[in-house]
């Protein structure tokens, strides 16, 4: 064998050895293009403890560190949220999962596609200045009730609420009050009789005797107890035809809220003090710590929707809103797994 071919096989052999490591670099170490790393992101009370997986990864850098640049614009409640998204002024909504159903019924498609809350974290309660002598939920006939804003998942809490006692939503006043310093001025101050609202607020008004609570999904048995099974909550969600043209974006925004709540089974309530924005704690960082303990359980875990738990607010929803016909609604196209499935192998939540 002549030197130069002896020389030109070892080149040859590392040429081709270099060329098998570059190959391989981009499956182990190189992340997808993200289509969009600009995000537009709406929210309906971000300093609820509902969206608290969305604070904790946004403020924890998650979403910098999967490449996308969050703005976040908060209203004052899901169904405003919602409509960002609607009018083309926002690309995804941090909102209520049953919006995917109310939105499927007016043919408009949207899907979740990871969830934040595993039960609904909302507590109705009534005033015990305005109504002292209440006795049952027919007693609410005629008044006016708080909710974060009109449309909105603690509006649906309430209606259904109503419904079972025979109150139909045109029987009341539903007054949209914000999920922070908002509502508790409008109870404090006697505008509102009762109010549908997620916590720290609830918690805050119940612990200084401001409002009796009759129903309660801040825990997964109060859920069961008012639903009569699992309740998806908040969640990630965006037009169908969004997520079919961003699968890469949606991912790494799937990513960074499964860290976030991998992060929260283990944190604890000082660490959660530490993170949040001090004006999320309404001044009182012990009623404050208070509510999260009250709801954590209600907290997803791995951003996963659970098919019971779509199947039952879709029940919920059909039980108080005549225009949706639970045949008519393709449920399996109101949510999908794929991409909190994938952030939950990464990350092992």
């Amino acid at each position: 064998m002549s030197p130069l071919f002896s020389l030109n096989r070892r080149t040859f052999a590392g040429v081709a050895a270099a060329g098998v490591a570059a190959l391989a670099l981009p499956v182990l170490h190189a992340q997808p293009k993200l289509e969009k790393t600009k995000i537009a992101l709406a929210v309906g009370g971000k300093a609820a403890f509902y969206y608290l997986p969305l604070t904790i990864s946004e403020q924890l850098g998650y979403f910098k560190a999967e490449g996308l640049e969050l703005e976040i614009s908060d209203f004052a409640g899901g169904a405003r949220a919602l409509q960002a998204v609607v009018g083309g002024s926002a690309d995804v909504v941090s909102g209520a999962y049953e919006h995917t159903i109310n939105l499927q019924s007016k043919n408009q498609m949207f899907q979740a596609f990871v969830l934040q809350g595993r039960a609904p974290q909302i507590a109705f309660g009534v005033s015990t200045k305005n109504m002292p002598n209440y006795k049952s939920v027919a007693d609410l006939r005629g008044k006016k009730i708080g909710v974060s804003a009109p449309g909105s998942s603690t509006n649906m809490m309430a209606n259904l609420v109503l419904s079972r006692a025979g109150i139909k939503p045109g029987d009341v006043s539903f007054i949209g009050v914000g999920t922070a310093a908002g509502a508790l001025a409008a109870m404090r101050s006697g505008q509102i009789d009762a109010m549908s609202n997620t916590d720290p607020v609830m918690t805050m008004l119940e612990q200084k005797g401001e409002v009796k609570i009759i129903s309660d999904t801040r825990t997964l048995k109060g859920t069961v107890d008012v639903f009569g099974g699992p309740m998806p909550a908040a969640c990630l969600y965006a037009p169908i035809e969004f997520i079919q043209k961003n699968p890469n974006t949606c991912q790494a925004l799937a990513n960074a809220i499964v860290r976030g709540l991998k992060w929260l089974q283990t944190a604890g309530p000082s660490d959660i003090i530490k993170t949040v924005p001090e004006n999320y704690l309404l001044g009182d960082r012990a009623l404050y710590l208070a509510s999260f303990n009250k709801v954590r359980d209600a907290i997803a875990l791995d951003g996963l929707v659970p098919e019971e738990g779509a199947k039952t607010a879709l029940r919920a929803l059909a039980s108080f809103d005549p225009t949706i016909k639970p045949e008519k609604i393709a449920l399996a196209r109101t949510y999908t797994n794929e991409f909190a499935q994938r952030a939950k192998e990464k990350y092992k939540a």
